[in-house]
């Protein structure tokens, strides 16, 4: 019997822990986690242990099929990989030559192996149309603005030396999700050191009840609360006066904006007292070295960018940048990836859906531009401003995952021609005219630096079994770049792996997974030799990036467009405040749902509720209850908690049932994104549509 130990990286979510994978006779018999790993130090979460599951789960695609009834009747046939390619390269080159590329768009999901996969496969057919449902509303919010006013995205110092003394972790609860390459163990590992915890969240999480000093905010108003903090921290002259005077830009200007954003004035938009946001200012300010764990929950409302502008002063003001223990900037251990955006005519540039609008999410102010979601689905529906004809959805379960699930059902069906690549049957790809059988992690060949965007710790991700006809993203864009003869993409995946490592850590994609990982060494105050690289060589606390674009160069305060404040109107009718998309250990997004081992952990969609609230509505605990706000209604269990204010509601976002009937699989039951609005108005710079802070109401079923 041969057998063999093969170092990986897990890739159940994007969190990245380290895995040793056993294989017998080309089986995979056990996965757990490496020991050595810096990142997770022999650890797996849940969903990492149960890979073996997923790899060989029954109902997994495994080859390619093609509709044969009308859309989403649930009629397939089996077809051949070459039957799939060809017509699929026949198409798209037909629409190319009578539309132009850009009619073309591409979907993606959260940002996993292949994600840069999908706008080079774009790029390489001449479309600047590809999207995916982060960029505007997840991380790269946080990605993009630190790029335009520091140079750079600060991660947290998590495998260094030094312990931080002070955690904020607001909007973001990592010890269930650990993405990007900040495991859930490496946080949980942090709290070793009995660091001073501050929480900022609507909801008394794990963490919350650890905490020193949790801040119960109101859903929306993470600016206010933001603002608030530097005024403290500003008026009290608790910053790092030596590093913001040489390091910083704009210092005077923002004190100036913040002059009269005391807590006082914060705490009727907040809910939170002023005391206790004093507390909360000083204990960060004044107990360092400290770091900021953020989430997206920041980023789900249209004064997004000013949002996570505010908030990332906080590590600034205190000095806290690429120092041990704090907010570093990182390695870069992995080399430039080919992304071919040099492939798009001016004409195709100026063609992305939404880039006139919003610079920071498809112009000159994004690090990767995409489209904008709400304007894509738009020039599907009605042609304007010029027709979407085809696409390409790529690990992305889109009715489940773009607000607006409604709308993106209509879009959906307008277009042409669809393909879904997945791992499952989803009811996104019971829409599609091909399906194509994607590999799983254990079944590909990629490279992960981490943390995202800093690359300290580099990883191997190797094919260690392959089932049926599987075959990877990576694999089936090189294919199809082969197949429509295009100009560039058709390097082998290897090739551009090798590429990649070659430039950033001198070593093949071979050495790297004979290694399985390379912890890149660290070096702080970089910023002492290099300065940063913004317009000033300063962290730019007044944005002259973001000023030339036509922004506000200042972080502000806007009351979200659908809320207590702003609409007291609709709160007669829904007075409850909706926040979505808590994290759940077992599932990651809407996956993950057909392994039983993790279905049996959590079975039902649960919507937190505080017990005074569900008695005023007859609601009991476990109580299915129908949730509702001016865009449709779904119904989740009920979970009472005195740890959620009375007037905010808690759903979970990515329900789906894969064991309900083909082919809707009870996508319209219990998904949140039938209550989220993808209208406007956006913010201005990221198009950010409004994701919580909704209003609504409940009641039982």
């Amino acid at each position: 019997m041969a057998k063999k130990i093969l170092k990986s990286v897990c890739r159940s979510c994007h969190g990245g822990c380290g895995a040793l994978m056993h294989v017998e006779d080309g089986v995979l018999v056990k996965v757990e986690g490496d020991p050595n790993s810096p990142l997770n130090k022999g650890r797996l979460c849940p969903i990492g242990a149960v890979t073996r599951d997923l790899v060989y789960h029954p109902d997994r695609l495994h080859y390619p099929r093609r509709r044969k009834g009308p859309r989403g009747s649930g009629q397939w046939e089996r077809i051949s990989w070459d039957a799939a390619l060809d017509e699929i390269a026949q198409r798209l080159n037909a629409i190319r030559k009578e539309f132009g590329p850009w009619s073309i768009a591409l979907g993606t999901g959260t940002g996993r192996h292949h994600i840069r996969w999908v706008s080079r496969f774009g790029h390489a057919m001449g479309t600047p149309n590809w999207c995916e449902p982060g960029f505007a509303q997840c991380f790269h919010p946080r990605v993009n603005t630190c790029v335009q006013t520091m140079g750079d995205l600060p991660v947290c110092d998590f495998t260094g030396e030094v312990p931080a003394k002070v955690i904020l972790y607001w909007g973001h609860n990592p010890v269930h999700s650990g993405p990007d390459g900040e495991t859930r163990f490496n946080v949980r590992d942090s709290l070793a050191a009995n660091p001073k915890i501050i929480v900022v969240d609507p909801r008394k999480t794990e963490l919350a009840e650890k905490a020193d000093l949790w801040l119960r905010v109101r859903p929306g108003a993470d600016d206010a609360l933001a603002l608030a903090m530097l005024n403290v921290i500003i008026g009290e002259k608790l910053y790092d006066q030596a590093f913001v005077a040489r390091w910083t830009h704009g210092f005077d200007a923002l004190a100036e904006r913040v002059k009269t954003m005391t807590p006082e004035w914060a705490e009727p938009l907040t809910w939170v007292s002023a005391d206790l946001i004093r507390a909360a200012a000083r204990l960060y300010a004044q107990t360092r070295p400290g770091i900021l764990e953020w989430g997206c929950a920041i980023e789900h409302t249209p004064n997004c960018i000013q949002t996570v502008r505010a908030i990332s002063m906080l590590p600034v003001l205190t000095g806290d940048i690429d120092v041990p223990g704090g907010m570093v900037f990182g390695m870069h251990g992995i080399g430039r990836f080919p992304s071919l955006i040099e492939n798009l005519t001016p004409e195709a540039s100026a063609k992305r859906l939404g880039a006139d609008r919003f610079k920071m999410l498809g112009g000159e102010g994004a690090a990767l531009p995409a489209a904008h979601i709400p304007t894509l689905l738009e020039a599907m529906r009605t042609g304007k401003p010029y027709p979407i004809k085809a696409f390409l959805v790529f690990g992305n379960n889109t009715l489940t995952t773009y607000a607006n699930s409604s709308q993106v059902l209509e879009s959906l069906t307008k277009v042409d021609f669809m393909v879904n690549a997945d791992l499952f049957m989803t009811p996104t790809a019971e829409l599609a005219d091909i399906v194509l059988p994607a590999a799983s992690w254990p079944e590909l060949d990629q490279i992960a630096g981490l943390p995202t965007i800093a690359g300290n710790v580099v990883l191997g991700q190797q094919k260690v079994v392959r089932v049926g006809e599987c075959k990877s993203d990576e694999e089936i864009f090189v294919e199809l770049a082969r197949r429509m003869d295009l100009p560039v993409g058709k390097e082998s995946v290897i090739e551009v792996l090798d590429q990649q490592l070659k430039e950033g850590l001198g070593i093949d994609f071979a050495q790297l997974t004979e290694k399985g990982f390379v912890k890149v060494p660290f070096r702080y105050r970089k910023y002492e030799t290099d300065g940063f690289k913004t317009p000033t060589g300063k962290i730019e606390l007044y944005s002259t990036r973001l000023e030339a674009m036509g922004y506000d160069p200042l972080p502000n305060y806007q009351e979200p467009p659908e809320s207590p404040l702003s609409r007291p109107d609709l709160a007669q009718d829904f007075p409850l405040v909706l926040t979505t998309g808590g994290r759940i250990p077992f599932y990651f997004n809407s996956e993950h749902r057909q392994i039983a081992k993790l279905r049996r952990a959590y079975r039902d969609p649960k919507a937190e509720i505080h017990p005074e609230t569900a008695k005023r509505f007859g609601i009991g605990e476990g109580d299915w209850m129908w949730i509702e706000t001016r865009r449709g209604k779904m119904k989740q269990r009920a979970k009472l908690s005195d740890g959620i204010d009375p007037r905010v509601v808690n759903a979970e976002h990515g329900w789906w049932f894969p064991d309900q009937p083909a082919p809707e699989y009870g996508v319209w039951q219990s998904n949140a994104n039938l209550l989220t609005d993808n209208g406007p108005p956006y913010d201005p710079a990221m198009g950010t549509y409004q994701l919580r802070a909704l209003l609504c109401r409940v009641g039982k079923v």
